[in-house]
């Protein structure tokens, strides 16, 4: 026990309240029965993950009996697996981990295993392996020690003091690249199992009862986060697989909406006016007699015309003068594609600033620029780029725009403009390698402080008594 070795005698009834600190759950009624050798606690959804010489479980807790809305989270190193003989005679093979026991201000280890006890009255059993030599147990009383209250779910404390966990995480991509590598790194760095699916080897089984995801022939388990790492050319299938993911209840990074508008530039353009981001004039239409007007619209000649599937600065032409725009405008047209016409910013001078933003705030910034003679900034394309200090107006448009998507990680593209800060794209999906030597921070470290923050229990919603006539 964690007190000293003359600890005074604790004396507990047939039923006391508890804490599993550790496992984040503060307040547990327990059922102590010195008729039981082991300890049990009631578990759904238990499954293994980590690796073959440290392997972990994932499983869920509801703490109070009779409401499932309120699901904790938790996972543990496995110490064993038994054989338990249930008081019904079953024998069954349980996972065991081992966690602190909390009472009365007295911690100590216990071992634990995991069973379905949904229809057992109390949610978890002490067994006599758990009580100390101090503990005397007096099996015709009951509350011995102070009572707890299952009100502590339903306050903001619940996730201030929710333990940091092995989690585990699914990267979707299917290129084995520098962002993706640096993802498994530093998850694997702070103790979480990363696994690297390829998104279009998925398949989904819709229903209302059992939605599930199968990948090569199995179902996949739960995850606590996905990270989509989504190419441009698979993005419906690879946002219909997120929206399974949220079905399922699994936190995702980015979200199938926000990565399905940041997508479309027409619909992207669209979301930023919605909320009165900054952005060069814009223009977009289906009739081949609207040329001259919309080149109008977007500020005249020089300008910049825009494939609506264009990613990392292909599909992008800079139409100097009228005539060049209108030959162009053309060109798509007869091709039968999608496009924009927008202002050309000569004041950037064929540069922007990439901001990325993780959660609410803008973590790194970079000035990208463009390779001689070519007007786009894109990395890929030859650009180079330096670490810049961006003004608290590009901050805050920046982490604007991010928000406008629901996108928790982003990088937003800038131009700076005479009358401020024009948002050129949102990045649902942004490399991390440029930002992360330019900047020398760590971007994917800050990731994983976002996921660990956002998967932390969230306090159950108070109910309110009905009013009396």
């Amino acid at each position: 026990m964690s007190t000293a070795d003359q600890a005074p005698t604790l004396k507990l009834g047939w039923e006391e309240w508890v804490g599993l600190p550790d496992l984040g759950l503060p307040a547990l009624r327990v059922k102590v029965d010195t008729g039981a050798r082991t300890s049990s606690l009631h578990a759904t959804e238990i499954e293994t993950f980590g690796p073959q010489n440290a392997p972990k479980v994932r499983f869920l807790v509801h703490p109070i009996p009779g409401q499932f809305d309120l699901a904790i989270p938790c996972s543990a190193v496995i110490k064993d697996r038994r054989d338990v003989t249930s008081s019904n005679g079953e024998s069954e093979l349980r996972y065991v981990i081992e966690t602190n026991l909390a009472i009365a201000g007295h911690q100590w280890p216990i071992e634990l295993t995991l069973t379905d006890r949904s229809g057992m009255a109390l949610h978890m059993l002490l067994g006599r392996q758990a009580l100390t030599d101090n503990i005397s147990v007096v099996p015709a009383e009951r509350l011995c020690q102070p009572e707890l209250d299952y009100s502590v779910y339903s306050s903001a404390s619940i996730r201030k003091s929710a333990p940091k966990r092995a989690l585990r995480i699914a990267v979707l991509s299917r290129e084995d690249n520098y962002s993706t590598r640096r993802l498994v790194e530093e998850g694997e760095a702070r103790g979480h199992t990363v696994e690297v699916i390829n998104t279009t080897r998925c398949y989904m089984a819709i229903n209302a009862l059992a939605p599930e995801i199968h990948y090569d022939g199995k179902r996949l388990p739960r995850y606590d986060a996905v990270i989509p790492r989504i190419g441009a050319s698979i993005t419906q299938y690879g946002t219909a697989l997120l929206r399974q993911f949220e079905t399922l209840g699994t936190f995702c990074v980015n979200g199938s909406d926000g990565i399905t508008a940041s997508r479309d530039k027409l619909h992207a353009h669209q979301v930023l006016a919605r909320h009165r981001i900054g952005m060069p004039s814009t223009a977009f239409a289906a009739s081949p007699k609207d040329t001259a007007n919309l080149i109008n619209i977007a500020g005249g000649a020089p300008l910049i015309v825009k494939l609506l599937e264009s990613t990392q600065g292909k599909g992008v032409v800079l139409a100097e003068t009228k005539k060049a725009a209108e030959s162009v405008i053309t060109a798509f047209r007869g091709l039968k594609a999608n496009f924009l016409v927008q202002q050309f910013v000569k004041e950037a001078a064929g540069e922007d600033i990439r901001c990325l933003v993780v959660g609410s705030r803008v973590v790194a910034a970079m000035k990208r620029s463009g390779a001689e003679g070519d007007f786009r900034s894109n990395l890929h394309l030859g650009g180079s780029a330096t670490s810049v200090r961006i003004s608290k107006e590009e901050r805050a448009t920046a982490v604007q725009a991010a928000r406008a998507f629901g996108l928790n990680v982003a990088g937003v593209d800038l131009l700076r403009s005479e009358t401020g800060p024009k948002v050129l794209e949102v990045n649902s999906s942004p490399g991390l390698e440029g930002i992360e030597r330019t900047s020398t921070k760590n971007i994917a470290g800050l990731i994983y402080d976002e996921i660990e923050n956002r998967v932390r229990p969230t306090p159950l919603r108070r109910r309110v008594a009905p009013a009396s006539s």
